[in-house]
């Protein structure tokens, strides 16, 4: 059993199912399962069994899932502390971030980074910031960009706040709001809740909501348009956005806002990458508030 082997069985395990797996790790459908035979053979048990939908791992194949992700997690780790020894800023950079950081925000910086530290790879996972946080658990990611206030025991730092608007292709008075349509797009459960919670407590009656789509660019799109108002947070509204835009006051010392957070471990520290992009990300942060 080698580290291809750890990889069809982890990834097997994701997918349950031979074809999607073959293709997740470019072999062919009977190299793979030519391969499950042979392990099953080196260790005279049956791993998976064939159902209609798919495949289900025994009791003996779980416990040589954990036993391959153990080992895919040991490799990599020795992989980076001895890339590491040298002091220098290189290797693998594994980053898991909020989508909607990773279509506005992230780009540039990671393009300033990289110029910076030319020696580094990343490798870019993207998400809602709950599945980021599980990212961070798992250890699949260095670090971890969340948008929301998440419970997290190890290290953060705010990168951003923003505030949440009302935008639209007209001016419009909040007290209208009930009786206008309104775009609604798919979004994290932390936003969604604080969107709702601010409705619930500021207006009797629910929201009139004449479209729902899956992205929060179609939502734009369809607002520009004149179709309805849209609840959208700053990080998504650009300067040449032909929008009516007016952020939620909760008071009148007080606006509707969410938090971008970076999280990591404490562990990841011994990485001159993951210090580096830290220390990088904690610079641009402190130039845009000056």
């Amino acid at each position: 059993m080698d580290e291809k082997d750890w990889h069809i069985l982890t990834t097997l395990h994701d997918e349950r199912n031979i074809t999607r797996t073959a293709q997740r790790l470019y072999i062919s459908q009977p190299a793979l399962t030519y391969r499950i035979q042979q392990l099953e053979k080196e260790f005279c048990t049956k791993i998976v069994s064939r159902r209609k939908k798919g495949v289900e791992f025994t009791v003996k194949g779980e416990y040589l899932v954990q036993y391959a992700n153990q080992m895919i997690y040991q490799l990599r780790h020795t992989k980076e502390h001895i890339t590491n020894m040298d002091e220098a800023v290189k290797g693998t950079l594994r980053l898991g971030v909020s989508g909607l950081f990773a279509r506005f925000d992230l780009p540039s910086l990671l393009k300033d980074f990289l110029k910076e530290y030319p020696q580094v790879d990343v490798n870019l996972k993207t998400g809602w910031s709950t599945e980021i946080q599980q990212m961070l658990q798992k250890e699949e990611a260095h670090l971890g960009i969340v948008r929301g206030d998440y419970s997290w025991k190890e290290h953060k730092i705010l990168l951003r706040e923003e505030k949440i608007c009302i935008a639209s292709s007209r001016n419009i008075n909040f007290k209208e709001l009930p009786s206008l349509p309104r775009v609604n797009y798919k979004t994290d459960p932390s936003l969604k809740n604080t969107i709702d919670n601010w409705w619930q407590e500021t207006y009797t009656k629910p929201p009139m909501i004449s479209m729902e789509v899956d992205r929060i660019d179609t939502c734009k799109e369809l607002v520009l348009n004149g179709l309805g108002y849209a609840i959208l947070p700053e990080i998504c509204i650009q300067e040449n956005d032909l929008l009516c835009v007016s952020p939620i006051k909760i008071d009148d010392n007080r606006f509707l806002t969410r938090n971008t957070w970076l999280f990591y471990r404490d562990v990841t520290l011994e990485l001159a990458k993951v210090k580096a992009f830290i220390h990088f990300l904690n610079e641009t942060k402190q130039e845009v508030v000056l």
